[in-house]
């Protein structure tokens, strides 16, 4: 069978491993991303985590999932958040192709999310299906009849940006406000009220922090049945960290979009949480890798 190296670069940790040639993950690691250092780093990084992984077994080709906005058919990064310093212009593809000569396709994270999630996870069997990552900030993929709609550009589905509230979707929504929220009201350092912590004192009845879970879930349900109200998808996938708290979330996002998306598209809109979990990026690129090679 044959072996693929899958490497998921995120803002924060960079996974990587091998996927056999069925789509399992075969093993896996993580590192620290050390963002900081900026792209030509993480490039050299990238490049030693390949170097490592092929030099134990054959590999017939390189999968990467990366932050940023990505030219697929050049397999570089064509815009990045300043979390990443230096990170356009990146050239993965190139880079990897030169050094070991075996095939190498890139993809953005959210659309390998989006992706893994249509192939083989909670949105498999859909015609057309909304990813939304909500984390640190909010990155979005639409999926038809299994492949992800990229737009004129490249730059389709980053609803992250979208003006809600005089603001933005991902500055409203996003995980990273509850702790800002919390510390705020509290009159305490951030650092002292972490994702986990709030759910967990709102479980025990904390009203702050069920507030302020509460005013997220709103946002997100209102953002949820604007993207809604466009793309009319079969079901909405919501992945991030945060989502592993479906039990606490589920009733209240599903509230919210009751109250922001009118019944006749309501009643045809599923809402999911999402399968794949850590895994989603290696396997989406993964997935993307094999779409671009079907011969391989």
């Amino acid at each position: 069978m044959k072996r693929y190296i899958s490497i998921d670069i995120g803002g924060t940790a960079i996974k990587y491993g091998i996927i056999g040639g069925d789509g399992q993950i075969l093993s896996r690691s993580t590192m620290k991303t050390e963002a900081q250092r900026g792209g030509p780093a993480i490039l050299d990084t990238v490049l030693g985590i390949a170097g490592q992984l092929s030099s134990k077994e054959k590999i017939s080709g390189i999968c990467i999932s990366t932050a940023g906005m990505v030219d697929v058919e050049k397999g570089a990064i064509t815009y990045a958040a300043p979390l990443i310093p230096d990170y356009a212009g990146t050239e993965y593809k190139k880079a990897m192709e030169e050094r070991f000569r075996i095939p190498c396709e890139v993809e953005n994270d959210v659309n390998c999310a989006g992706l893994a999630e249509s192939v083989s996870g909670a949105a498999a069997g859909s015609r057309i299906s909304l990813m939304l990552t909500v984390g640190t900030g909010i990155g979005g993929c639409i999926v038809i009849d299994g492949e992800v709609f990229r737009g004129f550009s490249g730059s389709a589905c980053e609803v992250g940006y979208m003006s809600m509230r005089d603001s933005d979707f991902q500055t409203l929504g996003a995980a990273s406000i509850l702790s800002k929220k919390v510390a705020g009201w509290k009159k305490e350092p951030p650092e002292r009220w972490s994702g986990y912590r709030i759910f967990e004192s709102a479980k025990k009845g904390d009203g702050l922090c069920i507030r302020a879970i509460d005013e997220m879930a709103d946002v997100l349900g209102q953002g949820i049945a604007n993207i809604c109200y466009v793309l009319n998808p079969e079901i909405v996938v919501l992945g991030g960290g945060i989502m592993a708290q479906e039990e606490f979330l589920r009733d209240r996002i599903e509230a919210a979009i009751g109250k922001y998306l009118v019944s006749g598209i309501a009643r045809h809109t599923r809402l999911a949480f999402a399968k794949h979990r850590n895994d989603a990026g290696m396997l989406g690129a993964f997935y993307h890798f094999r779409r671009r090679h079907p011969e391989n």
